[in-house]
């Protein structure tokens, strides 16, 4: 099966906030989503901390990357800070799609295999206290 092509519809364009930890969004910020045929669009003002990566795997993974739009787009959609545009209805993500939806994106931005691997599979085993915060 040939892949869909997802893709990135506006710039992320964001401020640094005083902590220097956390980011917020200038304008709106969207992407497609091929997979479901969905626009997930993040208002301006939503705050991110771009990947979420422990102090001791920054060694082998920096804070910052090729993949920072794909963890904005995962971080509002854990957030449920979105909103989407496919058919008439809002689209409701599970934690495995949003997962999926990271590793899309993250293939879309042409992050390295092993590096977006790596990172989709410490989503899929430690995201789910974030995802039970929502």
């Amino acid at each position: 099966m040939k892949r869909q092509h997802n893709s990135f519809l506006t710039p992320l364009i964001v401020e640094v906030m005083p902590s220097g930890k956390k980011f917020k969004l200038h304008y709106d910020f969207t992407y497609l989503w091929k997979r479901e045929n969905t626009v997930i669009h993040i208002k301006a003002g939503f705050i991110t901390d771009f990947a979420s990566i422990p102090g001791f795997a920054r060694i082998i993974i920096p804070k910052l990357g090729k993949y920072n739009k794909a963890a904005v787009v995962h971080d509002a959609i854990y957030q449920q800070e979105y909103g989407t545009s496919n058919t008439a209805d809002s689209y409701d993500f599970t934690r495995k799609e949003a997962d999926m939806v990271f590793r899309d994106a993250m293939i879309d931005l042409g992050v390295a295999k092993w590096k977006y691997t790596l990172m989709y599979y410490a989503v899929r085993l430690g995201g789910w206290a974030s995802w039970r915060k929502r």
